[in-house]
């Protein structure tokens, strides 16, 4: 059997080295010039669903490896004002796995065939049931299953399911990260809760690691290649619904929206990494009508991208993966057909993905009580 799976993000590498642990012909394919072509180093929040989908995927001998980099988290959801002070909470406290995604994404990378700028650019259905996909700079490339695993806006979904399109909900948000220093300690109560300012949340959370990753690659597994990165605070402002940044930079446009809040909460943005802030938008996608089962399948935030308050997207897209996985597994090794496997994950998928979304959106108002949500 062979695989080609379009996008380079957690779900997609995730299923690759699954594949590649199973003896499967695996192959990714990139649109970006280079692999760390744009950001992607904020913390992630693993379920246990989520954590065991990708140590499932990962090869046994990087367990202890993967077991070093993350960090167990135990959050109460406080809501906050600008000055720190307890005025609510968000609900039941939470917990969960805590993960550096471009430390992972770098562990996930290790050993795989991967294509970069390589735009997908369409398929074709072969006679023998196979599939011939098209890329820019690149011959055409045949296989079994074709995977668009290529985000939200995803090329994949784009000739499989044109009907089903992203929904913008008109809330921005900006992120960055700071490293996290004495400094900051003192506002560790504000980890994992929001504060709610004139219009705008700031969120924070904390990334610990047990040891440093580039430091636990050297000693657990020297063929893998892990970020030289220290501990640090992720934070974002969830901001109003199409609001105006006025050309401003990601910091500035964040702290022009801080008048009076507490200082330490100003200095955190401000010494944040002007390399790792950015904005973003939150768009949803969400399953539609089903297509026909065939050589050709959707992975991840292709076909159910979330609201990040839901805190579920990469643990949809994981566990998308690990269930791929063995359903392919299971076609490789003769106990079911492949368009049968194909279907039995794509029921599944989409009956979770859809309830993904759904939850996601539902905690939306929470932070931005203007967002659309139909």
């Amino acid at each position: 059997m062979r695989v080609s799976v379009v996008g380079a993000g957690l779900g997609g590498l995730a299923l690759a080295q699954g594949l590649r642990g199973a003896g499967i012909e695996t192959e990714v394919f990139e649109r970006d010039p280079g692999i760390v072509a744009r950001f992607q180093g904020y913390r992630l929040v693993l379920n246990p669903i989520g954590f065991q989908a990708v140590r499932d995927c990962l090869p046994t001998r990087w367990h202890p490896l993967l077991d070093e980099i993350v960090m167990d988290a135990t959050a109460e959801q406080l809501i906050l004002d600008p000055q720190l002070n307890e005025i609510g909470r968000l609900g039941a406290g939470r917990t969960g796995i805590v993960v550096d995604r471009q430390v992972l994404r770098h562990l996930l990378l290790t050993g795989l065939d991967i294509h970069t700028d390589a735009a997908f650019t369409g398929y074709d259905a072969q006679a023998d049931g196979r599939v011939r996909a098209q890329f820019t700079h690149r011959d055409p490339v045949v296989s079994d299953l074709l995977v668009g695993a290529d985000g939200v806006t995803s090329a994949v979904r784009g000739v499989l399911s044109p009907q089903t399109t992203p929904t913008d909900t008109g809330v921005r948000f900006v992120i960055g990260r700071t490293p996290l220093t004495d400094e900051f300690e003192g506002l560790s109560k504000a980890f994992g809760s929001k504060i709610a300012g004139d219009g705008v949340s700031l969120l924070l959370g904390a990334m610990r690691f047990r040891t440093p990753p580039k430091q636990a690659a050297e000693q657990l597994a020297p063929e893998v290649t892990l970020p030289d990165i220290g501990d640090y605070v992720r934070w974002a402002m969830i901001l109003p619904p199409n609001g105006s940044l006025e050309d401003l930079s990601a910091q500035d446009a964040v702290l022009s929206r801080m008048d009076g809040w507490h200082p330490q909460l100003r200095a955190l943005i401000e010494e944040a990494d002007p390399d790792n802030s950015t904005l973003l938008s939150i768009r949803v996608v969400k399953p539609g009508a089903r297509w026909a089962t065939g050589p050709v399948t959707l992975l991840g935030d292709a076909i159910h991208a979330t609201s990040p308050t839901g805190g579920n997207g990469a643990n949809t897209a994981l566990r998308d993966a690990d269930l791929l996985r063995r359903c392919l597994i299971d076609a490789d090794q003769g106990r079911q057909d492949l368009l049968g496997a194909v279907a039995d994950y794509e029921n599944q998928m989409f009956e979770y993905g859809a309830e993904a979304v759904r939850s996601s959106l539902e905690k939306l108002p929470a932070f931005a009580p203007e967002a659309k949500l139909s």
